[in-house]
């Protein structure tokens, strides 16, 4: 083929695609990233898009290998398979393609082949490997961990390009596919969001049905008519006060973490700083430790004044790096009173302790066996100490949101619900580490305020085994312990 001929079956080609195509989407097909997220509400296009570029990379590209994927298989058949082969018989009538009906398989005569798998079905997917490109359809139905297992697929001597698309929609503020790629945009990354008004081929009447939604279902409006991210309603915050203050947020001082002593500048950081110490503030720390139901480390500085949060630390920690954060951070405001939970591992209390950090936040217990009280360091969030934490950070918020200045948390609330036996917690899919953290933050106020100016309170401070010394010491060793410990 001569080069003028060549030439004008690429202009056919080009004009063919643009004339079927929305142009939302017409840069999308000559990116090459290795990852393209695209969000998008109800009949956006964004699935025919992915459907189409998969399509015209199979025809075109000798030997490569594309999987179209979802969470579950059987749902492929009737939705990306019916899809791909609507658009074969519209648009490649006369390309030499073979679909196997029986198993799903997709293969271009001088090009490709589309493989097709669902993600519970492992023994299938173990056997899939090199690949060119990956389809994952209803992205939000997918795991990090199940997006991690087929990233490790995308790869080896194969023709073509990487390229991971995941199409979804935005149901959830909270879901990982945000923090990942829309929170912290990364280079390697394709960020694209459309709605229903994006795609011109669509029936009018559908647009009118989702724009009904509006004030009537705000939820669903949002997300599917205007393709934003979700937070679902029946929370234990105020939803429209969250989104105000979403709304009015401004971006935090500065970001990074805490390295030998000195604050370390770094976009990746793990800690957000809101506000600077002030000369003779006081400040309370409040720590949720990963445990049960949670992959976060989180802390939450507030000032014991105002309630107003002043940082907030979030990262997944071995305990050991978490508590020296914690210990910095606290330092950094005057010597906060830090509350660490203390429910599922003590090491970060201890830690704190065998640091020499100078202000914990104290509790008090009775001894069941002596009748005296039993003074530990750390939060201890029971059935009866939860409800009362929440409470309190439910009332001071419905006072002032504004005292809120962190994103994550505030999509957090906005994903705190009651369950079925109206227990507060998080939906599911999402966290609720750094709601917990402010709670206890909140919860130690008081603490905090009472020691201000004040000398400490007899034993405030002791650990366990000095308690334990000091009751079994004489009066005169008594009197030797409190003047070298204090109180």
């Amino acid at each position: 083929m001569n080069t003028g001929s060549a030439r004008q079956k690429a202009l056919r080609w080009y004009k063919h695609l643009r004339e079927t195509s929305n142009d939302a989407f017409m840069p999308l097909y000559f990116d090459k990233s290795r990852y393209m997220a695209l969000m998008g509400g109800a009949g956006s296009g964004k699935s025919v898009f992915a459907a189409r570029k998969v399509l015209e990379r199979a025809r075109g590209e000798r030997g490569g290998r594309l999987l179209v994927c979802r969470k579950v298989g059987k749902s492929l058949r009737q939705s990306c398979f019916a899809l791909l082969r609507a658009q074969i018989a519209e648009h490649y009538p006369r390309s030499r393609v073979t679909v196997r009906l029986a198993e799903p398989h997709i293969r271009f005569e001088g090009g490709g082949e589309i493989l097709f798998c669902g993600l519970d079905n492992t023994e299938k997917l173990k056997s899939i490997h090199a690949l060119s490109g990956i389809w994952a359809e209803e992205a939000t139905e997918l795991t990090e961990r199940d997006f991690l297992q087929l990233d490790l697929r995308l790869r080896g001597d194969v023709p073509g390009y990487k390229q991971f698309i995941l199409t979804f929609n935005p149901v959830s503020a909270a879901h990982w596919l945000k923090g990942r790629f829309f929170d912290n945009p990364r280079p390697d990354t394709a960020l694209h969001r459309s709605t229903y008004r994006d795609n011109r081929f669509i029936d009018g009447v559908y647009g009118d049905v989702l724009e009904s939604l509006r004030g009537e279902d705000d939820y669903f409006h949002g997300v599917y008519a205007d393709g934003n991210w979700g937070f679902p309603g029946g929370g234990v915050f105020d939803a429209a006060a969250v989104h105000a203050r979403m709304a009015a947020l401004a971006p935090s001082l500065k970001t990074g973490f805490f390295e030998g002593g000195h604050w370390q500048d770094s976009r990746e950081g793990h800690i957000k700083i809101y506000a600077e110490p002030l000369q003779g503030g006081v400040y309370c720390l409040g720590g949720d430790t990963a445990g049960e139901g949670s992959d976060f480390f989180t802390a939450q500085v507030i000032d014991a004044e105002s309630g107003r949060q002043v940082a907030c630390l979030r990262r997944r920690f071995d305990e050991d790096v978490y508590a020296r954060q914690v210990y910095e951070l606290g330092r950094y405001y005057n010597n906060a009173l830090a509350g660490i939970e203390t429910n599922f591992s003590t090491y970060p209390v201890k830690e704190l302790a065998r640091m020499g950090y100078a202000r914990q936040y104290v509790r008090e217990t009775e001894d069941s066996f002596t009748g005296r009280a039993r003074r530990s360091y750390g939060v201890k969030t029971t059935a009866l100490t939860r409800p009362v934490m929440l409470a309190g950070l439910v009332a001071a918020l419905r006072e002032d949101m504004s005292l809120v200045s962190d994103e994550l948390t505030l999509c957090e609330m906005l994903t705190f619900r009651r369950n079925e036996r109206l227990r507060p917690e998080a939906a599911a899919g999402a966290h609720d580490d750094l709601v917990m953290a402010l709670a206890m933050a909140h919860y130690i106020r008081p603490q905090a305020l009472r020691a201000r100016g004040e000398p400490p309170a007899p034993g405030e401070g002791w650990s366990e085994d000095m308690e334990e010394d000091f009751h079994a010491a004489s009066s005169a060793a008594r009197e030797y312990l409190l003047s070298k410990w204090g109180g």
